[in-house]
């Protein structure tokens, strides 16, 4: 038997159309962040500081995330109970009609309180659907392809939401290109908003083709699905891979959101970047990001996740320190090139997602991940950029101790993983894909 078995054409159709509807479903959640300054601007009152105003609307980016628990626990449950497809293609939905509707949003000068309570309203439903779609998708692709392949295929698909984040940079890009910032902040802004919606409805219909996972119709067949609530046997038996977990995506919140959401914002109103080159210097990233989560499911396949994470997290922490005490001190394309860089070790959450599907036996694997995943992401993703705007105002360079910090978790933690979860022989690890059926 091949020790390291190729993904199969289906395989390979699956991962695909996963993919990219994950691009085009995280194209439109984070979106706003781009024009977050134009939001504060039209849908708060003109008379708040430009402090609040973005505070308030980097709250309102926040509602999202915390929202997100809900939409994943509820989804997962019944994904692990009728089937993985259906929820997959139902949290599209919810993301794309909302970012549709945020795209021809009444301002506050037109609607007043309105304005903000129905983008909140908004934004709400998209942190429903996002919860139950990443958690989905990381389960619905490692169940389809070979057990050998599930980090590269991880990979790839996490590196399918960073080219929902690149996607939603070359827009700001090619708006900051084509129009003057006046157009932009009276009505161009809406593009992007409007052709997110419409490619999301778009990729709706192409997962219409999608099947459902091998290892789910196993379980149906045998009779293996959950018999109770599934989140209620994560939470009594699987305390320590949910604490994992929850730790791991805590990790992922900072290289998305501080290395690549939130440095544009940094770039312009702290060192005197303009919005076309700023906008460059964050597409590069995310295209080096994107070959870092490839090459970290990759190396997870070959040699585990816990040394991955460990590696990475630490040339994260390094090039972070050398990255923001270079800014205002080297040149442009000195900073172009560390940013480079750390996008590229930021890449090291490619291998976060493998990491929790091995941890979560299958009947519950959907909720195991989605509730770890979840959770942390609301508590610590809603908090990250209120968090980073208020230690700005103390240092330029805040963000890097908050990203330090966070990889010296990210090492310790992945000590811990792999003692109980790549070292000893664990029930957990054990059953992994026991339910799929064998060739």
């Amino acid at each position: 038997m091949d020790a390291t078995p190729q993904l199969s054409r289906q395989d390979k159709r699956t991962l695909a159309l996963s993919s990219l509807g994950g691009a085009l479903e995280f194209y439109d959640f984070v979106i706003y962040v781009f024009y977050a300054k134009i939001i504060s601007d039209l849908f708060f009152p003109s008379g708040l500081s430009p402090f609040w105003a973005m505070l308030n609307t980097y709250g309102i980016f926040a509602a999202g995330y915390f929202f997100r628990p809900l939409g994943g626990i509820v989804m997962a449950h019944f994904g692990d109970l009728v089937g993985r497809k259906r929820l997959f293609s139902l949290s599209i939905l919810l993301m794309s009609l909302p970012t549709l509707i945020i795209g021809v949003l009444p301002t506050f000068d037109s609607i007043g309180y309105a304005a903000p309570l129905l983008l909140l309203l908004m934004r709400i439903i998209q942190g429903i659907a996002i919860g139950g779609e990443i958690p989905a998708a990381w389960t619905f692709v490692s169940e389809h392809v070979p057990e050998k392949r599930i980090g590269l295929a991880n990979g790839l698909l996490t590196a399918g939401l960073s080219l929902g984040i690149l996607l939603g940079a070359l827009m700001s890009l090619s708006i900051a290109l084509k129009f003057s910032a006046d157009e932009i902040h009276a009505w161009a802004w809406r593009i992007a908003f409007i052709a997110g919606g419409i490619f999301g409805l778009f990729s709706l219909y192409l997962r219409s083709y999608l099947h459902e996972t091998p290892v789910f119709k196993a379980m149906q067949e045998r009779q293996q699905l959950a018999k109770e609530l599934p989140v209620k046997q994560v939470l009594q038996q699987h305390k320590t891979a949910v604490a994992i977990g929850m730790l791991f995506t805590w990790f992922l919140t900072g290289c998305v959101v501080v290395v690549i959401l939130a440095m544009p914002n940094l770039l312009m109103a702290g060192f005197g970047f303009d919005r076309a080159m700023t906008f460059q210097m964050q597409s590069a990233a995310i295209i080096m990001q994107m070959f870092g989560c490839i090459l970290a499911g990759t190396l997870a396949d070959r040699f585990g996740c816990a040394k991955v994470m460990m590696l990475g997290a630490s040339a994260l922490a390094l090039v972070a320190i050398i990255f923001y005490h270079s800014l205002g001190q080297a040149g442009t394309s000195s900073i172009f090139m560390l940013y480079m860089l750390l996008g590229l070790c930021s890449g090291t959450v490619g291998m976060v997602s493998s990491s929790m599907v091995k941890m979560f036996p299958a009947p519950i694997r959907f909720s195991g991940i989605s509730f770890s995943y979840n959770v942390s992401y609301a508590i610590i993703g809603g908090m990250t950029l209120p968090l980073i705007q208020i230690l700005g105002q103390y240092s330029k360079i805040g963000a890097m101790y908050y990203l330090v910090a966070l990889a010296v978790m990210a090492f310790i933690t992945a000590a811990v993983f792999k003692i109980k979860f790549e070292t000893k022989a664990t029930p957990e690890k054990n059953t992994i894909f026991s339910e799929k059926p064998s060739a």
